[in-house]
């Protein structure tokens, strides 16, 4: 990793000596910063469940070094090490279902605890463990640090680029996915300014988006979800930026919920709208938009807001966390492999 990469928030990281996984608690963002200390699996899956670490790439990060700490419980015996890595990964799995990355991260976890040989000592497993988790947490980091490089050239030199949700390196293993691009561009110089969905119910954006933003010295307005249209309206937003949980074989987004009203928005306003993620929330087997599974989580995050009660007693709720924006108002998708049109990413999925 770069000295840049070196220098730059990492919310999801672990112990030197792989006993503890560190959390910073997004929950507490921005008026605290709270870390928590995790080292059993459960401990793991409720992090995760109750949002003290969300964002896709962050989610996977989490479970792959989640799994190192928690094995330090498990049993000396080997066979019963190898049942309790299985049962962790079920456990895992069942946290949140729409964000791929999670499962790319169990995927690679099981295939290391398979790549050990028969006679390898549980120290000589939980060893390969804890090397495989480091690997994937670095190539998650290098790829939000290649993205930006091919992302930022498409950002406007001087405007207004609105984003959604939070995807910057408190979604990530550092530095951002879609909020990488924009940093990266204004590192390069660029004069921009953006405007940050607030991104209801969880405020995401208000709490997150905007923590990160104002501790970089980029500058940022929030504004509340419905306000994005009018300010198209009047020529405030020059691009469109977010990030994904899942992209379909045939491009198809699953994000944030509220992703698709922007898409829907900038292709009326004729505004670039843009997508970026690293190839491990590609999804080649899910073929559409219509088989990706959409959380559907509390209505109390609908119904609370700070802990006080804003609807009445007695009425319902939706609060599904994802919607799914379909390929064709996608611009183009920045991956870490580089800029691709929707037929361009599908093809290369296809192939």
């Amino acid at each position: 990793m770069t000295s840049e990469s070196s220098a730059m928030l990492r919310p999801v990281k672990l112990s030197p000596d792989g006993r503890v996984l560190h959390l910073l608690d997004q929950r507490s963002l921005p008026e605290r910063e709270d870390w928590l200390d995790l080292d059993d699996v459960e401990a793991v899956a409720e992090a995760i469940e109750k949002l003290a670490v969300r964002g896709a790439p962050a989610i996977g990060c989490a479970a792959a070094l989640g799994l190192v700490a928690s094995s330090w419980r498990f049993s000396d015996d080997a066979g019963m090490f190898r049942e309790s890595c299985l049962m962790a990964f079920e456990r895992l799995a069942r946290t949140r279902p729409t964000a791929v990355n999670l499962f790319h991260a169990i995927g690679h976890m099981r295939g290391a605890l398979v790549e050990c040989p028969a006679g390898l000592t549980v120290a000589g497993v939980r060893g390969h463990l804890h090397a495989a988790a480091l690997r994937y947490v670095d190539d998650e980091l290098r790829a939000c640090l290649t993205m930006a490089d091919h992302g930022a050239p498409l950002l406007p030199d001087v405007g207004t680029v609105l984003t959604h949700c939070n995807t910057g390196a408190l979604a990530t293993a550092g530095w951002g996915t879609a909020l990488g691009v924009i940093r990266r561009a204004h590192a390069n110089g660029k004069k921009l300014r953006v405007l940050a969905d607030e991104t209801r119910p969880v405020l995401q954006g208000a709490r997150l988006t905007a923590w990160e933003l104002r501790h970089d010295g980029i500058p940022v307005d929030i504004i509340a979800d419905n306000m994005a249209g009018a300010l198209m309206a009047r020529g405030e937003v020059q691009a469109a930026i977010v990030g994904a949980d899942r992209i379909a074989r045939n491009g198809d987004v699953a994000n944030k919920i509220g992703t698709y009203t922007v898409a829907v928005l900038c292709r009326y306003h004729q505004i670039p709208f843009y997508v970026a993620a690293p190839w491990s929330t590609v999804d080649p087997a899910t073929a559409s938009g219509a088989e990706i599974p959409i959380e559907e989580r509390d209505h109390n995050e609908v119904h609370l807001h700070g802990g006080r009660r804003m609807t009445p007693a007695g009425v319902g709720a939706r609060n599904p966390a994802f919607d799914v924006t379909p390929a064709e108002l996608v611009t183009a998708f920045i991956t870490e492999r580089g800029v691709f049109r929707p037929a361009t990413l599908s093809a290369l999925m296809d192939s």
